[in-house]
């Protein structure tokens, strides 16, 4: 009786000396086609096409699409402008660390990043900061990194946007791991973008990326479901971060309402878990207060100066922010515990009174009148911070 392994030989034996199956000149052979056989490097042929001009058909339709979407966005008034990435933060960033950790740095969420126009700090001041705020995210998240660099000695103004700030959020948190761990290949990339493509396409820009504009068609929502819309295209960027309201967002009030009613969706949503009654509210907010406090002792250990500054917003996001996260439960009491300076709008007429087309970051023209009057405030609360150290040296 033949075992299994001698029927299984024979049957081997029978497909080798069979014709194998003959394939078209350019479908590659396998292994079912060469039984018993070790498999070689596959071989395909080339066919023999017009390979010149299909190259140059594809480069020409290429050329041609990437004008034509280039073209829609210019219809659409987008403009060259830095992108606004990980990479880009993280350009500003180094610069501490490379010699200039003595400057003044402005962080905290986009309010400071629109309404502070390097120029006109400059300008005025003398000396241009350093911008590594963050749109959408706490001033925490780089607080608590500036604290644990010991290169940073110098002058720091916080932003505090109240319901950033005092909830955690950040949005934009992934620039900091980013920085720390950002590679040579990353940095090539970053200096390649920054110089044969940023410069040039409007296109270059999230807001404007094939996926997401796809994504926030007005597609039907599944049952139980609501709308979430992403925050649009609000800001152009220059090479060190200075950045301004585009005008689009300004002088089309079509855009300028939408942008508006992307805001109103958080005023009129269910808060998230961690926020939905006082007690967690409350939790949340004592939290972000204690890392603030632990982060700032630190800085002030290694005689950094310290200016916690609440920029103006207006219409409904400012009725949002004093209804969710009012002043005297947020502000005051953070003022209180790190025993920091603190600028508010509130107090000061000189920062009232702005055009925030859509209630939360001045257009550029506002801006840059804001900043002459607003940098001189910042600079002498620096002032009045230094003078006793100074007056303490032997």
């Amino acid at each position: 009786m033949p075992s299994s392994t001698s029927s299984f030989e024979a049957a081997n034996s029978e497909a080798a000396s069979s014709d194998s199956v003959v394939r078209p000149g350019f479908v590659r052979l396998t292994a079912a086609d060469r039984p018993g056989v070790a498999q070689p490097v596959p071989e395909r042929d080339v066919p023999d096409k017009p390979w010149g001009p299909i190259l140059l058909g594809a480069a020409v339709l290429f050329v041609v699409l990437m004008a034509g979407w280039e073209t829609y966005w210019r219809a659409f008034d987008a403009v060259p402008g830095y992108h606004n990435g990980n990479d880009a933060w993280a350009l500003q960033r180094r610069r501490i660390d490379e010699g200039e950790g003595g400057k003044t740095v402005l962080i905290g969420s986009s309010r400071v990043l629109f309404d502070s126009q390097l120029p006109v700090w400059e300008q005025v001041t003398g000396d241009r900061p350093i911008q590594l705020a963050l749109e959408g995210t706490s001033g925490n998240v780089m607080l608590e990194d500036l604290a644990a660099e010991p290169k940073f000695t110098g002058r720091l103004l916080v932003g505090v946007a109240p319901d950033l700030f005092f909830s955690g959020f950040a949005y934009r948190g992934s620039a900091i791991p980013y920085f720390h761990k950002e590679g040579p290949s990353q940095r090539i990339g970053t200096w390649l973008a920054r110089h044969l493509v940023e410069p040039y396409f409007a296109f270059y820009d999230s807001d404007f990326a094939l996926p997401t504009v796809v994504r926030r068609q007005d597609w039907p929502l599944r049952p139980g479901m609501h709308k979430s819309s992403r925050v649009r295209k609000l800001m152009v960027q220059e090479a060190d971060r200075n950045t301004h309201m585009w005008s689009k967002v300004e002088t089309d009030i079509a855009y300028r309402d939408l942008c508006r009613s992307i805001w109103a969706e958080e005023f009129h949503s269910p808060p998230p878990p961690n926020m939905d009654t006082p007690a967690k509210l409350q939790k949340l907010i004592d939290e972000q207060i204690a890392r603030a406090v632990k982060a700032v002792a630190t800085l002030k250990a290694r005689g950094v100066r310290i200016v916690f500054v609440r920029m103006p917003s207006a219409g409904e996001y400012y009725a949002f922010e004093q209804k969710v996260f009012p002043r005297a439960g947020t502000w005051d009491v953070l003022l209180q515990r790190t025993g920091a300076v603190g600028i508010h709008f509130e107090d000061y007429p000189q920062m009232q009174g702005y055009y925030l087309p859509e209630w939360s970051h001045m257009s550029e023209s506002e801006a840059r009148r804001f900043t002459a009057v607003f940098a001189p405030l910042v600079e002498a609360k620096f002032r009045e911070q230094e003078q006793p150290a100074l007056a303490a040296k032997p």
